[in-house]
């Protein structure tokens, strides 16, 4: 709990904004089902957008996430983290004020460009400003308490989600998400001292060209620490294929419930909530139990082993608790994501921290863009009268053979420590500012 205390501001901020996001979940199945096909269980027009969503959103979170990281490093954790909390306010403002068919597609375009900015680059930035605080033999539990916190997030935005009347949801939801930017920008500190440099008196053409070449050599040193890494090169191999899976499961299965067994918003809370109670309890007190028995690489082998049975379990559900049995398995696949932080972050040297986590999380970005492309039409598909077999979860099966790949790479993960020394020699010239 010691490690925790200067992180506070930080975790405040990002479980209020957790909060907000989560508690909007499962609400918003009925929302866009009502507003784009109503009277109907079944939408394929929401299950296509919500697939074009995530497409759009992997492919250009593959250039943000690494440039944000980088951005992380040499403008300091606190600007780049108010920039991205704050970008879910306004598609929530849409829905709060009209829940109408136009409002909705409103609400996706602007979500989608939102979420460019903002998935997983906060989590992203948020774990480098920890890793400038905490020791590195102290990190794995430090993160996993941080996951913990996101989980316990999650259970109280599916609590309230759960009991408030739908029609006030998205109002208290902005509420909090303004809270978050406006507690940060006051009571943060930073944690990167950045040197600044005297601008030269360039002209427009020279000096864009000069920040694009900056920032093609940047983002090249970022991918040359992680090829040039065993562990970070296998860890991103690992999250390529676990993303590929989770992403087309989580990208389709509320509505794949809804669809299959009727669930509603309370349903839909009910079985968010049974995860998020479960993980709280593995992050806060399983891993800083296992970490020093049996170390991050088995906690990442037995996670994905949980994830593929939650997959699996979604997939051949026969009936209406079998995706409540599933859920349970949340307990132990959450462990996957604060195992691969760790992991990443004891393969990457201290000045470079938020690069590497950048880097992977594009990577990831990639998996969560390809998914969807399948994974819609496929459900769709299945859901529909005209599948050529009875089994409405195949995609949810197909899925999890991802994970099933992303398991045989992390038997092969070996975690090294990385070379405080840079790949390469001039590592002033390659992190210049960007607008020198």
């Amino acid at each position: 709990m010691r490690e925790l205390r200067p992180l506070f501001h930080l975790l405040l901020a990002l479980c209020t904004h957790w909060v907000a996001e989560e508690m909007t979940v499962s609400v918003l199945v009925d929302v866009t089902t009502n507003a784009l096909c109503p009277g109907k269980n079944t939408c394929p027009e929401a299950i296509y957008l919500n697939g074009i969503q995530q497409t759009v959103v992997g492919i250009f979170k593959m250039i943000v996430l690494p440039l944000l990281g980088q951005l992380a490093d040499e403008y300091g954790r606190k600007p780049l983290l108010l920039l991205t909390i704050s970008t879910s306010i306004a598609p929530f403002t849409i829905l709060a004020i009209s829940q109408s068919r136009e409002s909705v597609y409103a609400y996706y375009v602007i979500r989608t460009i939102c979420n460019v900015i903002s998935q997983g680059s906060i989590f992203t930035i948020s774990i480098a400003y920890a890793a400038d605080i905490v020791d590195e033999s102290r990190r794995a539990s430090v993160f996993a308490w941080v996951t913990g916190l996101l989980s316990v997030s999650h259970v109280v935005g599916n609590l309230i989600a759960r009991f408030l009347r739908s029609q006030y949801i998205f109002e208290v939801a902005l509420s909090l998400l303004i809270f978050g930017p406006v507690y940060i920008s006051i009571f943060l500190k930073e944690t990167v001292l950045r040197t600044i440099e005297p601008n030269e008196d360039l002209p427009i053409m020279k000096k864009v060209c000069k920040v694009a070449r900056q920032r093609y050599s940047s983002m090249k040193n970022a991918a040359d620490i992680v090829i040039r890494s065993s562990t970070l090169k296998s860890i991103s191999l690992v999250s390529f294929f676990y993303d590929l899976g989770m992403t087309a499961i989580n990208s389709v299965l509320l509505y794949y419930l809804k669809s299959v067994f009727g669930f509603n918003k309370n349903q839909l809370s009910e079985l968010n909530m049974m995860v998020g109670i479960g993980s709280i309890f593995s992050q806060l007190a399983l891993i800083p139990l296992l970490n020093p028995l049996v170390g991050v690489k088995v906690i990442l082998w037995i996670s994905l082993l949980a994830s593929i049975t939650t997959g699996l379990l979604y997939g051949l559900a026969w009936a209406s608790w079998v995706p409540y049995l599933g859920a349970s398995f949340g307990v132990i696949y959450v462990l996957v994501k604060p195992s691969t932080y760790a992991v990443i972050s004891m393969g990457s040297n201290s000045a470079d921290q938020a690069k590497a986590q950048g880097f992977v999380a594009g990577v990831q970005a990639i998996g969560s863009f390809l998914s969807p492309l399948a994974m819609s039409p496929l459900t769709t598909w299945f859901l529909s009268s005209n599948a050529p077999f009875n089994c409405k979860g195949f995609s949810i099966i197909l899925a999890s053979l991802a994970m099933v790949v992303s398991l045989c790479l992390a038997t092969t993960l070996n975690v090294e420590a990385p070379s405080e020394k840079s790949p390469q020699g001039d590592v002033e010239d390659l992190e210049a500012p960007l607008l020198s």
